[in-house]
């Protein structure tokens, strides 16, 4: 260590300290000394680097002229006269650098003899922006903790102590003089303190200082209860590098520390809970969602899981006395090989004992631990006598918890650990219980949506299965393609047989998707089939449905084509309800789409629906369609038109290969909507083709042939000419 004398015939040589090594990365100390005049004897290079004095700036100068600010030096004079009468003061001081700029610092200033043995100050300080720089960069790394009150005191180089801050005092329960002169191994016997001395003699020896240092015991401040103290210890050396003796500084971590262990606990467990609701309901299946639990339970949280739902809760619709007290394994995990594996299969069922734990489970909905003792009567049948007897020799600990989900008990969650592992503790508990009950829920849900999926696969198998009538003068085919294989919408078409030979066709198309849709769906078609029975002209027949829509409430909402077709005349009349428009193909292969009256939605009231007739010939194709099979976000509707015209050119091919051509031509990937068509092609038993040829001709309510050249044309909604 470098040291620099005094100018001569000044006061006593000074020196340049080292380094303090009290957390000096973190947060630089400075260190100096003042003889009983005030002038600086012993400067720190710590000191120098703060404040831009070298020590041959300073070393036997006034302190207080050269450091203090001209409005301090008064209050200066008093701490120096406080110091040198045996008093320590702590406080926040501005100090003048050397560029003449004062800085803040954290000031500790402690009696000590000057080099003749006079009443001298030591001063340590600390850059307040730095103090406070480091509390934020603490307080962000460890947010959740509370920092504890820092107690202070130096010890001489035999590590007696020599001065004792009230901090450090109150956290021994020892007043401050009781710790004068004395080891830590007096004061405080219970708090190893033969190591910490060992550890503070080693950094005398060596010069380094040890930051965080741990001491556990109890002081009389709390003697009922262990505490833990972190401990820093740096040295003082005087100008000749002789062991001054130490600074200590003292934290007491307890409640920190109490703190970090709930918190990493804490931290442990959301980290699974995030994992489980990462690996847990991937899908809706409700197989794999019980796997997908066990899989996740075993093995990190249990030796074994074991998934079991009432047979009420999995078959509602046969439910009876005889299967509501039935369980069904759905999932089981149990990898020990030496467990009976033949009598865990997935799919058993068996019947609750009356008064057994899973009765009490089931009816109370809360879940219960099983002593060693109880775990055998989780299995009372006699048949399987091997499955107890490994559960009574095997398993340590078990829980049995109740799935539920919206109120409603499903069944239960049994988790073991063997006897070679600890049992549930309550941490345990608290998270198996919380995985649990995240499970019932997607489980709960895979449960509803394979009930709605059954539901949608009924519908759809009634739709596409749906058997067309032969009739007079048709060939008739019709598709249905639903959006997704689990859900059905309310698109529909249908073919009814009408009084003299003739045939109703009728497609629709209810908004929304899922079972509710599909219920409109059957009601319309119910109808239909009702009123056209009653030979009700297709105009009357869509202001029918209108009020029939409008009666199953305020929102619901279909659009429909209604059309009937006469074979004595080869003779088609259609009415609309906000629907696509048709699309009329002749036997050459021309394509043109109905332009009539277009309608408004059933459900509207608007009740504004016209007629158009269109005559066509042995070979011509009528094609009614949903807006699925023309409208996605890829396109627009004419785009979605011109692909069905393109899909239409020669009409002559078979009506499935024709449905086909039209399928093909969808968008890849899952559908957006619904498609539903019907495609019809007269034949020769339709009579006498009306005048005009081959092409497709309009005629009024009488079948005579229309007025004009434009084509279609439009009549009243009792078949009537419209008036022109």
């Amino acid at each position: 260590m470098d040291t620099h004398q005094s100018p001569g015939g000044a006061p006593p040589p000074g020196a340049a300290l080292g380094y303090a090594g009290v957390l000096n990365d973190l947060l630089p100390v400075a260190l100096w000394r003042e003889d009983t005049h005030g002038r600086i004897v012993e400067w720190s290079l710590a000191a120098q680097d703060l404040l831009g004095y070298p020590p041959e700036e300073v070393l036997g100068r006034p302190a207080g002229a050269l450091l203090v600010p001209p409005a301090n030096r008064g209050l200066a004079d008093q701490l120096t006269h406080r110091v040198q009468s045996g008093e320590t003061v702590v406080g926040t001081l501005p100090v003048l650098r050397s560029d003449g700029r004062p800085i803040s610092m954290e000031m500790w200033i402690v009696p000590a003899a000057d080099p003749e043995g006079r009443p001298g100050a030591m001063l340590i300080a600390f850059e307040t922006s730095q103090v406070l720089t480091m509390r934020d960069s603490l307080a962000t790394l460890e947010s959740l903790f509370t920092q504890s009150p820092i107690g202070l005191a130096t010890l001489g180089p035999d590590l007696r102590f020599v001065r004792v801050n009230d901090a450090l005092a109150r956290m021994n329960g020892i007043p401050r003089s009781d710790h004068v002169g004395l080891r830590l191994s007096q004061v405080l016997p219970g708090v190893n303190a033969g190591a910490l001395e060992d550890m503070m003699r080693g950094v005398l020896d060596s010069g380094t200082a040890v930051v965080d240092a741990r001491r556990v015991g109890r002081t009389p401040a709390d003697p009922g209860h262990d505490h833990i103290w972190s401990s820093s210890y740096a040295p003082l050396r005087d100008h000749t590098g002789r062991p001054l003796g130490l600074i200590a500084s003292v934290i007491d971590i307890t409640d920190s520390e109490q703190a970090h262990v709930e918190m990493e606990r804490a931290r442990h467990r959301f980290a699974l809970l995030a994992e489980a609701g990462e690996r847990i309901g991937t899908t809706l299946d409700l197989r794999q969602t019980a796997e997908e639990v066990v899989s996740f339970l075993v093995p990190q949280l249990a030796d074994s899981a074991d998934i079991q739902l009432l047979e009420a809760i999995l078959e509602p619709d046969e439910s009876t006395a005889a299967t509501r007290n039935v369980l069904r394994r759905l999932a089981a995990a149990f990898p020990d090989p030496d467990g009976p594996l033949n009598r865990l299969s997935v799919g058993r069922t068996f019947q609750i004992p009356r008064d057994s734990v899973y009765e009490r489970v089931i009816t109370r909905a809360r879940a219960m631990d099983l002593h060693v003792a109880d775990i055998p009567d989780l299995i009372r049948d006699p048949r399987l006598e091997d499955l107890r007897g490994y559960l009574a020799t095997r398993i340590g600990s078990a829980r049995l918890i109740p799935l539920v989900a919206r109120g409603t008990v499903l069944g239960t969650v049994t988790v073991t650990r063997l006897r070679t592992r600890a049992p549930f503790a309550d941490e345990d508990r608290v998270l198996v219980d919380e995985v649990v009950a995240r499970a019932a829920l997607n489980i709960d849900n895979a449960r509803l949506y394979t009930t709605q999926r059954q539901a949608a696969r009924t519908l759809q198998r009634s739709l596409t299965n749906n058997a067309l009538p032969e009739v007079t003068g048709l060939e008739l085919t019709g598709r249905y393609l639903p959006a997704s294989v689990h859900d059905v919408g309310g698109d529909w078409f249908d073919v009814v047989a009408l009084p003299g030979g003739r045939t109703g066709l009728v497609i629709g198309d209810v908004m929304g998707h899922g079972i509710h849709a599909a219920a409109v769906m059957g009601q319309l078609r119910t109808a239909v089939r009702t009123l056209a029975r009653h030979d009700i002209p297709p105009a009357r027949m869509l202001r029918s449905l209108d009020a029939v829509v409008a009666d199953l409430g305020e929102y619901e909402m279909a659009t429909c084509v209604y059309a009937v077709h006469d074979p004595a005349g080869a003779r088609w009349t259609i009415a609309r309800a906000g629907h696509p428009p048709p699309a009329v193909v002749t036997p050459d292969g021309t394509v043109t789409f109905l332009d009539g009256p277009p309608g408004t939605p059933l459900g509207t009231g608007a009740h504004e629906f016209g007629t158009e007739e269109v005559v066509l010939p042995s070979g011509g194709l009528l094609v009614l369609y949903t807006d699925g099979l023309i409208e996605s976000r890829e396109r627009d509707l004419d785009q979605g038109m011109a692909r069905i015209a393109r899909a239409l050119g020669n009409p002559a091919r078979p009506l499935d290969a024709l449905c086909d051509d039209l399928l093909a031509g969808l968008p890849d990937g899952p559908a957006q909507d619904d498609v539903a068509m019907l495609l019809a092609r007269t034949t020769d038993e339709q009579g006498d083709p009306a005048k005009g040829g081959d092409d497709a001709r309009t005629t009024d309510g009488d079948g005579d042939p229309a007025k004009g050249e434009d084509g279609a044309r439009t009549t009243d909604g009792d078949g009537d000419r419209a008036p022109e």
